[in-house]
């Protein structure tokens, strides 16, 4: 079996700022921050995509800046708006395990390493992905997987299960409102070690009380895409 990478393992993969959007040069991007404590958006901005895609879009503009990305290990509000965030105990999972990149629908995602298509599926419902793909990366003996969620439709019929992707091969594309689970269109990408037997689909919000697991299982994103200035 394949040992699981540790971080200083991923962090090696790639020596610099590493896309996973196609279309946008690293000066470009700006932090967004969605946590419980931001002051951006209003709640009904939040609720509401197309409110919340105007003002970003604006925001974006002053900034002089084209994409907004963060979110690793956020605590949000936006999740309160559906019950798909509750837990069977009634728990709020309002933590969020990947980050974001908000940019305009269509907008191509390329794998930022090589990898093999895992599995893909359409995780319909109001705030959930969308459609969504999974990448399996054997590397020097370790095994982990990137997830890559809220897509176009389309995107579930470029590749199929099995199929070999090379670092910066187009795997998809962003997805409009009507698709991604009712978001603005932004890519959520998430690293995991374990699948835990998931197919085309893995928790990308959790509850507060599971965060250590997650710290563990999830490791933070900016290891391998190197997104955040030095």
């Amino acid at each position: 079996m394949s040992n699981k990478p540790s971080l200083a393992f991923l962090s090696s993969l790639t020596t610099d700022f590493t896309p996973v959007i196609k279309g946008f040069s690293h000066q470009t991007y700006i932090p967004l921050d969605l946590s419980i404590h931001q002051k951006l958006f209003s709640t009904t901005a939040l609720f509401h995509p197309e409110q919340m895609q105007d003002h970003l879009t604006k925001w974006l503009h002053k900034k002089g800046a084209q994409v907004a990305f963060g979110g690793y290990m956020e605590l949000r509000q936006i999740y309160d708006r559906s019950m798909h965030f509750l837990t069977d105990e009634a728990q709020k999972r309002n933590l969020h395990l990947g980050v974001d990149f908000w940019a305009p629908a269509e907008t191509p995602v390329v794998a930022p390493i090589a990898g093999r298509v895992h599995s893909l599926a359409n995780n319909e419902g109001y705030g959930n992905y969308g459609p969504t793909l999974l990448l399996e990366h054997q590397i020097n003996g370790r095994q982990f997987f990137s997830l890559y969620g809220h897509l176009s439709i389309a995107s579930l019929s470029l590749l199929k299960q099995g199929d070999f992707v090379k670092a910066g091969g187009t795997i998809g594309f962003l997805g409009e409102t009507l698709v991604n689970g009712d978001y603005a269109p932004h890519l959520h990408f998430q690293l995991i070690l374990d699948l835990e037997n998931y197919e085309g689909d893995y928790p990308g919000v959790a509850t507060a009380l599971e965060k250590p697991y997650y710290l563990k299982n999830c490791p933070d994103p900016n290891l391998l895409l190197k997104y955040k200035s030095a």
